[in-house]
């Protein structure tokens, strides 16, 4: 039992070293497609000034041939707005909840899978430490009672273990506080994404049912 427990350590380190690296690179990808989706408030007031003067002539393809530029292919309201272009036709409360729809489906929903990996590694860590805490207070005590039959405690094999319990319960702290952090930050990053969105969309309704009905 004592050698499965030595044993651990390494595999302990090694999956707390994961856990930090896959959280990390998490929230990397989550800011990065963040980025990705967001217009700033000047790019997305010049895209839609763009698109006005078409739709206002009614000339859809124009506007659905801008959106599909490649500048505009990554962003979320411009894809939008294509998709609002096509399904015109369907009156603008359905269109509003198809385009909310296509929103949280194809980029909250993928935000969000991101996101809860970086919640369970918060979670993983700390236990992570506990276990190698546990670990290492099981082994100390099991030399303490070898020792006391043989007369003798070596205090350097103590030492040992109970550094070990002491450090994997700092590094299941560490990496749970700055991803606890990061992860906040990323959150408020999504907030700002959807009431971005939702505005510059808003707009772009209003846009499409003022024409539609001129």
């Amino acid at each position: 039992m004592n050698q499965i427990l030595e044993a651990s350590g390494p595999v302990i380190y090694g999956a707390m070293a994961f856990a930090a690296l896959y959280g990390v690179f998490c929230a990397i990808l989550m800011v990065r497609k963040i980025a990705q989706k967001r217009m700033s408030d000047a790019a997305a007031a010049e895209f839609l000034d763009t698109i006005r003067e078409p739709m206002q002539h009614k000339n859809f393809d124009g506007v659905a041939e801008i959106c599909d530029s490649p500048s505009y292919w990554s962003k979320a309201v411009p894809q939008l707005v294509l998709l609002g272009v096509a399904n015109r036709q369907i009156g603008p409360t359905k269109l509003r909840a198809l385009l909310a729809e296509k929103f949280e489906r194809d980029v909250l929903a993928d935000l969000e899978y991101q996101g809860g990996w970086i919640t369970t590694i918060v979670k993983t860590a700390p236990m992570l430490g506990l276990l190698g805490t546990v670990t290492g207070m099981i082994l100390a005590f099991a030399k303490i009672a070898t020792a006391a039959q043989s007369g003798g405690v070596n205090p350097a094999d103590l030492a040992n273990d109970i550094s070990f319990a002491l450090f994997t319960t700092a590094a299941g702290l560490a990496i749970a506080i700055p991803l606890t952090i990061l992860g906040s930050w990323v959150q408020v990053r999504i907030g700002k994404l959807t009431d971005a969105v939702q505005e510059q969309t808003t707009e772009f309704l209003s846009d499409l049912e003022a024409a539609m009905k001129s």
